[in-house]
């Protein structure tokens, strides 16, 4: 199968996602984070960039590994040890990175907070929870048993761990999505009027937030929030360009 070039990969993605219109967090370093020699024959996906699943991408083949999670969270120096090990890794097996985090949430198509709402049978969504400029989650009016809709998210999460926090209406009717670790942000997103609000996860401080704020609070895991939209974007990058494309999933059960 013949490879497509870094460069046009690249720039569908930055088109796609509208990369240049976001800010996002000191450190997220939206787009192609490490470069190869140029082409692509087999796409990887994961969440995560990190040792273990470059690992994964390298075995699997791969010389372009989509991310949402990307490399440079925290300072990669000195280029010692782990952080040698990695280099090394990717520049010895021809593995480019591309990262995008705030833009692949908000996107409304391969978004995780638009696919985990169609997910949860929730249509007509629109955009919701401003973070860093930017409105990344989805807020869907409806009427649904909360009793439902928990059953309806640990499905969506493959059966994964669900906690409730059961303060608010046993009828949902503004539902609210941001993946990740939006718990933190309880109150943003009660103030936009939400009577629930899904995320992955959040301190424990909120417990006592959400009973006082009268909402429920939905927790399904940072991970397992964020699994929807790296897979999109990858298989629609592997139908564009007729690669290949190996998910990679290495759940952090948080």
């Amino acid at each position: 199968m013949p490879a497509v070039t870094l460069v046009s990969v690249v720039q569908t993605c930055d088109r796609l996602l509208r990369r240049s219109a976001f800010q996002d967090w000191d450190g997220a370093v939206n787009g192609l984070q490490v470069e190869n020699r140029g082409r692509v024959s087999r796409l990887a996906a994961a969440v995560d960039a990190s040792l273990g699943t470059v690992q994964l991408a390298i075995e699997a083949g791969a010389d372009l590994l989509l991310v949402h999670h990307g490399l440079f969270w925290t300072r990669r120096i000195p280029w010692t040890g782990v952080n040698y090990r990695l280099l090394r890794l990717l520049l010895d097996h021809n593995l480019a990175v591309y990262s995008a985090h705030l833009p692949l949430d908000a996107h409304p198509r391969f978004g995780n907070n638009a696919l985990l709402a169609r997910a949860l049978g929730l249509r007509h969504t629109q955009a919701f929870f401003e973070s860093k400029g930017a409105l990344i989650g989805r807020l869907a009016r409806t009427r649904l048993p909360r009793t439902e809709l928990v059953d309806r998210l640990r499905a969506a999460v493959d059966g994964g761990p669900v906690t409730l926090l059961p303060f608010g209406p046993s009828v949902c009717r503004r539902i609210g999505i941001c993946s990740g670790g939006a718990g933190a942000e309880l109150a943003q997103a009660a103030a936009a009027g939400v009577d629930t609000f899904i995320t992955g996860e959040g301190p424990h401080w909120t417990f006592a937030l959400t009973q006082e704020l009268g909402v429920n609070v939905l927790y399904a895991g940072h991970y397992a929030t964020e699994t929807f939209g790296v897979r999109a974007l990858g298989a629609h990058l592997s139908r564009r360009f007729s690669l290949p494309l190996t998910l990679i999933d290495q759940p952090s059960g948080l």
